[in-house]
């Protein structure tokens, strides 16, 4: 049995760390904020602060989706964006630190020329991590922060770890994979280990993978603190029903981007329409739209397979209890979210074998294909359509269980909050 079928919520503790008291104030940072497919972080922080934190927004970019959900309109109205194109705002920064802290401002240049040497930005985009830094590192003192926490060890993390050369203040990165695991030595994962207060693995097998490039001496920094259902998943007003089970409806919430291995699906989609009738709802957007549009045409899939787009997390809620089952092709893959919610919804899912998916899926609460196979996709989807009622029952109630016991959102960010405090 795997480590997902132990049904164990922990932490594995940052040594030394002792847990503090009273009102925080910190900070996060992420490349683009708020985010349809980022609402894991948007939990987080919302539950930071039913943790009697204040946390300060910020972004590097301003987001360009248009945010289905209500709750990331009101948190765009309440994030500081650090790229936003004014030119002023951006140089005045850079300016006074060279001014008044020129050797702070010249170790904070020596990160960014090492991004250059390792090859993880151009000259260009090395100044505007400067910049970012230098703006970022004012907003901090201006609001009396002492500590950030940032997520993706992509550029948000450069621009903290260069910031942090500019000021009194020190930063964490929760780390997702598959990105900063593509190309660890290119984005230093083990330099942006070194200088973090702790990193944060959603799973033990993203744990392994900072190992893999961190010093062993900083090993003991990696924490696995795993993503949790939201509220609208794990507390229903709504009683759950069984209405979906009975039904021929899939269901996939994905970004349309190469790592999701959409495509695939409408392959085996495809291959399962000409024998079974049933149908396939998607929900999410980006990239690849035009492409899978195209594909679903050429199959003549229209009345099969559905692109909704995106939707709030009502919406999803609604999806994911109208489905017979979740399914999702990734190539690439952290751990993703909507696994877990559609288990703490009692649906079953089909996913991948990559990651850290094995530590949440098994054969009890749903199907573990072999990623890239069309063939294993086909022959789980036909499962999950041919399966008895009472048997999808048994395997939600078995997957509801176990994100009730390592997944519930508040309990683990209980265990980040235990990391920041002593920080902030």
């Amino acid at each position: 049995m795997t480590g997902a079928m132990t049904a164990q919520r922990s932490i594995e503790h940052v040594d030394g760390r002792v847990p503090g008291a009273g009102r925080t104030r910190v900070a996060y940072l992420t490349n683009v904020y708020p985010k349809n497919s980022h609402s894991f972080i948007r939990n987080e922080i919302l539950a930071l602060e039913r943790q009697n934190f204040d946390v300060m927004r910020l972004t590097i970019r301003a987001s360009s989706d248009v945010l289905a959900d209500a709750t990331d309109v009101h948190e765009r109205n309440n994030t500081f964006v650090l790229l936003d194109g004014h030119g002023a705002a951006m140089l005045w920064p850079a300016l006074k630190r060279v001014a008044r802290k020129p050797g702070a401002f010249f170790r904070a240049m020596g990160v960014a020329r090492s991004a250059f040497r390792h090859g993880s930005a151009r000259w260009v985009q090395c100044v505007a991590y400067v910049l970012e830094a230098c703006r970022l590192a004012d907003r901090m003192e201006a609001e009396g922060i002492r500590h950030i926490h940032v997520h993706f060890g992509t550029n948000p993390a450069t621009v903290a770890r260069i910031a942090s050369r500019l000021g009194a203040f020190s930063y964490s990165v929760t780390m997702h994979g598959p990105d900063e695991f593509d190309a660890p030595e290119r984005l230093q994962l083990r330099e942006k280990v070194a200088d973090a207060s702790f990193v944060v693995a959603i799973s033990s097998f993203g744990r392994s993978q900072i190992m893999r490039w961190a010093a062993p001496a900083d090993w003991s920094k990696i924490a696995v603190i795993r993503c949790g259902s939201g509220p609208a998943f794990m507390n229903h007003v709504t009683p759950i029903t069984d209405a979906g089970l009975s039904g021929h409806d899939l269901l996939c919430v994905a970004r349309l981007s190469p790592q999701k291995g959409i495509p695939l699906l409408i392959e085996a989609a495809a291959m399962v329409a000409k024998v079974r009738d049933f149908h396939l709802n998607i929900i999410g957007d980006g990239p690849m739209r035009a492409e899978v549009e195209a594909q679903i045409a050429r199959l003549g899939l229209e009345k099969t397979v559905t692109l909704q787009g995106w939707c709030d997390s009502q919406g999803v809620w609604r999806a994911m209890l109208g489905a017979r089952a979740m399914v999702l092709a990734s190539f690439a893959e952290g751990l993703p979210v909507v696994l877990i919610e559609a288990l703490a919804l009692g649906r079953t899912v089909i996913a991948t074998q990559i990651a850290g998916i094995p530590e949440l899926i098994d054969s009890s609460v749903g199907w573990l294909i072999a990623p890239g196979s069309v063939t294993a996709l086909v022959n789980a989807i036909t499962a999950a359509l041919d399966a008895p009622t009472e048997r999808l029952r048994a395997m939600g109630h078995a997957g509801r269980e176990r994100v009730e016991a390592a997944h519930d959102l508040d309990e683990n960010v209980a265990d980040l909050a235990d990391l920041l405090r002593p920080l902030a």
